[in-house]
């Protein structure tokens, strides 16, 4: 509660706080500060027990000599399929070119086989997309066939470095949240490479 007092002359004007909202205003701010007290030294209790570290993915996978295998594999298989597609798109191009060429010349019954025709083609284009670089197409089924058993062999031996070393964390730089700082001391990517049988 505040009241408002006037002195003498009217012209100082003082403003004088209650004591009991003093009180109340105490009574609210010291369990608020004990809470916060504990909270920071739970907190630095568990980050003193738990061990953090990280690793580069893709600096393991570039280190690894059966990765570079597997990835010139998948490129070459890659831009084989690529120019397959680019083949009958340009089968497609040429078709529409003479269609428009030849539209005037064209009986309705021509014309409608010939944008039939067309129609196919490019039905047969995004099949062969789909059939190649859809989500469970063979460039994905290759690629789980070569590198999934690459990346699960890493997984295993971080999974086992984590446990043996007590690592409460282990993040993965290469892909994931952007780290703005990350000591080289917890970098853990050339014991990864060590305990997968590679070296530096």
């Amino acid at each position: 509660m505040t009241q408002l007092i006037y002195v003498d002359e009217g012209k100082t004007l003082s403003i004088k706080i209650n004591m009991i909202a003093k009180t109340k205003i105490n009574l609210l701010i010291k369990p608020i500060l004990l809470l916060l007290l504990f909270c920071g030294l739970q907190a630095a209790d568990v980050s003193a027990q738990q061990r953090y570290g990280f690793i580069d993915s893709e600096y393991i996978l570039n280190k690894i000599p059966e990765y570079k295998l597997a990835q010139d594999q998948l490129d070459k298989l890659s831009s084989q399929w690529e120019n397959e597609i680019q083949s009958v798109y340009q089968e497609v191009s040429q078709m529409q070119s003479k269609f428009r060429a030849d539209q005037v010349f064209l009986s309705p019954e021509m014309r409608e086989k010939r944008e039939k025709e067309i129609a196919q083609k490019e039905h047969q284009v995004q099949k062969m997309q789909k059939k190649y670089f859809g989500k469970d197409g063979m460039l994905y089924s290759k690629r789980q066939e070569l590198i999934k058993p690459i990346q699960d062999d890493i997984y295993d031996a971080v999974k086992e470095m984590a446990k043996a070393g007590s690592y409460g964390m282990i993040i993965d730089r290469a892909y994931g949240p952007v780290i703005m700082y990350s000591n080289a001391k917890y970098d853990l990517s050339d014991k990864v490479l060590s305990k997968l049988g590679y070296k530096k």
